[in-house]
């Protein structure tokens, strides 16, 4: 039947393994998404993808421990609210505050894995699934904005991009994602330092906690450095085997 045959070929198109790619794309990524994290205004523009990222970590472990989520806001400053509702203490509370810092630099580890396996149009539209469901809980216009912007250039890229387009917007955003993630845990801490976040994620774990903030932003660091270390060397696996190296 037609549609059962359209079904199994777009079933096997998303499940399918792409080439690996050439050692020389996995680099050029890599320093592209490097001088995007590294130069002022291009990271101001991209931040808003980790600024995603870090909110929908918060979101996703609030239901996940519980919690009643009331919504999600993003802002033109690249800054984002989530908002729950449940017990203002516990483990519930503390988790959610912890996932924030550490979601883009997870999300990337996530997506290094699965190009890996090059599995590129999965990462693609699972990247597409997280930010439709993402966007029924934005509550501001400019956040339903930035999410209708970034799903339908990720959508437009696994529809209509070649496979070598697809590649290569796949691998630099991995890399974005595991770059990027280590930044802001940088500026908390130098924003902090200045007494200018005194309500931080930090901040508020330090009260909820016999831990202070600092340490904290510690395990934000550790975090984030070690997912891009892991990630790094899943992404680089095309430029390993080419030396004759395997994981």
């Amino acid at each position: 039947m037609p549609l059962i045959d359209g079904l199994t070929t777009l079933w096997d198109k998303l499940l399918g393994a792409q080439p690996d790619p050439p050692p020389l794309l996995v680099l050029l990524t890599a320093a592209v998404a490097l001088v995007v994290v590294a130069t002022r205004l291009p990271w101001r523009i991209a931040r808003n993808a980790v600024t995603i990222a870090h909110e929908g970590g918060h979101a996703l472990v609030a239901l996940l421990t519980g919690r009643k989520l009331r919504g999600i806001r993003l802002h033109s400053d690249t800054s984002g609210l989530t908002l729950s509702a449940g017990r203002p203490t516990g483990p519930g509370m503390i988790l959610t505050l912890l996932a924030g810092y550490v979601a883009p630099s997870l999300v990337g580890l996530a997506g290094a894995w699965l190009l890996a396996g090059n599995r590129i149009t999965l990462l693609l539209w699972v990247a597409v699934a997280l930010l439709l469901a993402m966007l029924v809980l934005i509550r501001n216009v400019f956040g339903v904005l930035s999410l209708l912007v970034t799903g339908g250039v990720v959508l437009a890229v696994s529809w209509y991009a070649s496979s070598q387009v697809q590649a290569a917007f796949a691998w630099t955003s991995v890399w974005f994602l595991l770059l990027g993630g280590v930044r802001p845990v940088v500026e908390l801490q130098r924003l902090r330092s200045r007494g200018r976040m005194p309500e931080s994620d930090a901040d508020q774990l330090a009260r909820l906690t016999p831990f202070p903030a600092l340490l904290w932003v510690t395990v934000f660091a550790l975090v984030s450095l070690a997912a891009l270390g892991v990630g790094a060397l899943l992404l680089a696996g095309p430029i390993l085997t080419d030396a004759g190296f395997t994981l």
